[in-house]
């Protein structure tokens, strides 16, 4: 039987030559290779990242905070470039969410479903 870290890098492997993968790819080269959506991706980003940080942190998000987000959000999701890389990036998320069920089935047959009742 092969070693279970050679097949997860041969997942690695399928993954990065997935359509998915690389339809991300080349959306991201188009977002950092225009400086206007550039600015407006990182500046989506770090909104992300500061809103992830305070709530790991137990902080609490403003109304104020949460409306610049909204904004931030509505004004990237306009720009074609931009919009393109987030459906991109959603598709590989769907794919990788779906291998992470099957990677983890042999667990959950074992210990069961914990949202299904036990019989």
């Amino acid at each position: 039987m092969a070693n279970l870290y050679d097949h997860a890098y041969d997942l690695e492997k399928a993954i990065r030559e997935s359509e998915e993968f690389t339809g991300l790819k080349e959306a991201y080269e188009a977002v950092m290779n225009d400086e206007a959506a550039k600015g407006m991706f990182e500046d989506f980003r770090q909104t992300q990242i500061n809103l992830q940080q305070k709530q790991m942190q137990g902080q609490e998000i403003t109304e104020e905070e949460v409306e610049k987000a909204r904004q931030v959000v509505e004004l990237v999701q306009q720009h074609p470039q931009i919009s393109t890389l987030m459906e991109a990036e959603q598709r590989l998320n769907t794919v990788i969410n779906d291998i992470s069920k099957i990677i983890t089935k042999p667990l959950e047959e074992l210990y069961g479903n914990p949202e299904e009742p036990q019989q």
